[in-house]
């Protein structure tokens, strides 16, 4: 069986310093410390500056230092290579990391080394380009502030949020929906979003008028099982004034206080995942519908840590899979 060092901690470097000063010898120190006097030789040797002498600071830092053989990804190319082939698809550090676990059946990287390796690429670089590889491509972590918010005066028959009762995320059937808002004026992207599954349809209404939205709507849940299409929740924007037409549908409408987006927290989430495809400068004249279909696409078969690193497509279409059953049983006939 091998020997076994133990690493000096800085309390004993502060000790060691001073001791030092007092004009201790080493094998002094050493018994002091209950340490080989080899051990406070060579800590001397190492970690003395040429024109500082031995502080415990200074030290320490060597040690660290030395014993520091690279990031992960730095050392592992194949690892780095697949880790980023993921980013570059959209996926978050997170649902990189959780993903591969899922695949290998254990950990295989945190998802806080992708963050630190990345960090560490723009403070080193000056490079703010590989900022892209995160969701919303920011050089710093942190949520942005949001304002908005409409009258509710606008949107007849609005029954608030608070009179749906409770629908827990674990329940299929609860969509949240919101438009994305770009840099030209009128231009606008549809989201709905399903609560339990994390789905999201997007598509690019004529305009921000209620008809058009309401009537896209209704035809992404009208072909839906009766269950997978309860409620549906919006905020207080007068382009979802016309969400009465989803009631003939089966379909409860309901809207969050005024100025509380994050009552709909879902869509929100999904909308600033969308961003890494659509950006707020992008003109949507130059997006083919084909393009929007693909930004959805991606997202829908992105892993969630939520859903056990599952995407949400796989997670709507067990839903579907399981009301279809159940609905051609014998005993939901009987």
């Amino acid at each position: 069986m091998g020997e076994r060092y133990l690493q000096l901690s800085l309390e004993e470097r502060c000790t060691i310093a001073r001791l030092r000063e007092a004009g201790q010898s080493r094998r002094q120190i050493a018994a002091a410390l209950d340490r080989p006097p080899s051990t406070i030789s060579r800590e001397l040797k190492r970690n003395s500056g040429t024109k500082v002498g031995y502080k415990p600071g200074y030290a320490d830092q060597q040690a660290r230092a030395r014993r520091w053989s690279g990031s992960r990804l730095e050392r592992d190319e194949a690892l780095r290579d697949e880790v980023f082939a993921c980013l570059a698809a959209g996926w978050s550090p997170e649902q990189v990391a959780g993903r591969l676990a899922r695949q290998a059946g254990r950990p295989v990287i945190s998802h806080e080394t992708i963050y630190r390796f990345i960090y560490a690429q723009i403070r080193r670089t000056k490079d703010y380009g590989w900022r892209r590889y995160l969701p919303r491509a920011k050089s710093k972590r942190g949520r942005r502030p949001r304002r908005g918010g409409s009258s509710v005066r606008l949107i007849p028959g609005r029954v608030p949020l608070a009179q749906r009762g409770r629908a827990e995320r674990s329940t299929p059937g609860h969509w949240e929906a919101d438009l994305m808002l770009f840099a030209a004026y009128g231009q606008v992207v549809l989201a709905a979003h399903e609560r339990s599954s994390r789905l999201t349809l997007v598509s690019r209404p004529r305009n921000k008028a209620a008809a058009p939205i309401a009537e896209q709507l209704v035809r992404w849940l009208e072909p839906l099982p009766g269950p997978m299409r309860t409620t549906i929740s919006f905020d207080n924007g007068s382009e979802f004034a016309r969400h009465q037409h989803l009631h003939r549908i089966g379909t409860q409408t309901y809207f969050c206080d005024t100025h509380s987006p994050w009552q709909k927290g879902g869509v929100e989430n999904a909308i600033g995942r969308l961003r890494r495809y659509l950006p707020r400068k992008t003109n949507l004249d130059a997006i083919t519908p084909d393009q929007l279909v693909d930004a959805a696409r991606a997202y829908n078969n992105t892993p969630r840590k939520c859903l056990d690193f599952q995407t949400p497509a796989e997670a709507f279409q067990s839903h579907l899979l399981h009301f279809k059953c159940e609905s051609t049983s014998p005993l939901s006939r009987g």
